[in-house]
């Protein structure tokens, strides 16, 4: 497979970025409205907010519904071509969750992520990646087999 065909490449392109999986991940949950997704992502300017939501609306990942009254009302959710991502998205936060003492505190506030040369303190010392090979090859299937998020 060549590096324009990649499976990889298409599905970062389209959920990449600092914004879009946090706001995939809150719309996971339930429909949500602009505002109520600018307070969950602190950081994230209407600017931004307002090209991200286009994008995964262009993409048909996000359903934007407008209600005719005033002050206008708009709401977000996921489409059921969006509902398809949520495996990636669970396989996305429990990585998140596991490595959040050697990340998070660095990459939470802005700093960068350590090179490969750098020492990282922790809290606790990560299991060595074979020992979760399996668990991830079980995950990856079950995402495999799940028909409705083909």
């Amino acid at each position: 497979m060549d590096h324009q065909n990649c499976p990889v490449k298409l599905t970062a392109s389209i959920i990449g970025g600092k914004w879009k999986a946090p706001l995939l991940f809150y719309l996971d949950h339930r429909t949500r409205r602009f505002c109520e997704l600018q307070r969950l992502i602190p950081g994230l300017t209407k600017k931004m907010l307002t090209q991200h939501l286009r994008e995964l609306e262009r993409d048909g990942i996000v359903h934007r519904k407008v209600y005719a009254e005033v002050p206008p009302h708009v709401e977000y959710s996921l489409t059921r071509h969006g509902e398809s991502l949520k495996p990636i998205l669970k396989l996305m936060s429990v990585w998140g969750n596991r490595h959040r003492a050697r990340y998070g505190g660095v990459a939470a506030r802005g700093g960068k992520l350590p090179t490969s040369g750098e020492r990282v303190e922790s809290l606790s010392t990560p299991a060595p990646l074979i020992e979760n090979m399996p668990r991830l090859a079980v995950s990856i299937a079950a995402v495999s087999e799940d028909k409705t998020a083909i």
